[in-house]
């Protein structure tokens, strides 16, 4: 990883920092080893654009919880997880809710970040939630989509990419969800991921709502 030293980081790293605890440091070593280099870092990105979304909105969060809703979001994605039949985004809250359980963290926390990550390709609802669970799909949105992108400075910017790089991210991570799903196209229906199939899978057919309604076996 990158170490930055420039003046842009020094006033980052005032404002947010990843937090220095041993269960931090144990889920970013646990999504590096197990994540592509693409998914980590770009997990991380989610970490620190989350963050300062959260300062700038005046949320008060817990930054480890949402540090480690930022790692996990994501890890559903990986090739052990295509068989599952579940959402990815169901699979990785799952994955940090044993983690996280398996080093007694209170079940309150538990479930923000379960849902923090279950929620993060579920536009419009989030933000109503805990900061937590609003901020994981901030810097999703923030990433992915640059939803807000002019919220953050360009020095901020700058200093995140430096540190967590994103070449070539957006034909990369739409390579990611296409694989990622492509095994379990029924995952899809009613969220967007259906769009990522409907372009890159030839012959996927995406679930229709008001078909599903009218095809359904009640006679009115």
């Amino acid at each position: 990883m990158t170490t930055e030293t420039s003046t842009d980081h020094v006033s980052l790293t005032a404002r947010v920092r990843v937090p220095d605890t041993t269960l931090a440091r144990e889920a970013a070593e646990l999504v590096r080893d197990t994540t592509s280099e693409l998914i980590y870092h770009h997990s991380c990105r989610v970490f620190w654009f989350g963050a300062l979304q959260g300062r700038r909105r005046d949320l008060s969060f817990d930054p480890e919880l949402l540090y480690v809703g930022a790692l996990f979001h994501d890890l559903g994605l990986g090739e052990s997880f295509r068989s599952s039949g579940r959402r990815f985004e169901v699979d990785s809250a799952d994955e940090a809710r044993r983690f996280l359980q398996a080093r007694g963290v209170a079940e309150d926390s538990v479930r923000r970040v379960w849902t923090a990550i279950a929620l993060h390709t579920t536009p419009g609802i989030p933000s109503f939630m805990e900061p937590e669970v609003a901020l994981v799909t901030a810097g999703v949105e923030y990433d992915v989509l640059g939803i807000g992108y002019e919220d953050l400075s360009p020095a901020d910017r700058a200093a995140i990419v430096a540190l967590h790089p994103r070449p070539d991210f957006k034909r990369r991570i739409l390579g990611a969800f296409t694989d990622g799903v492509r095994p379990k196209p029924e995952t899809t229906f009613g969220n967007v991921k259906a769009d990522v199939l409907e372009h890159y899978v030839p012959g996927f057919e995406r679930g229709d709502f008001v078909r599903t309604i009218l095809d359904s076996p009640w006679p009115e």
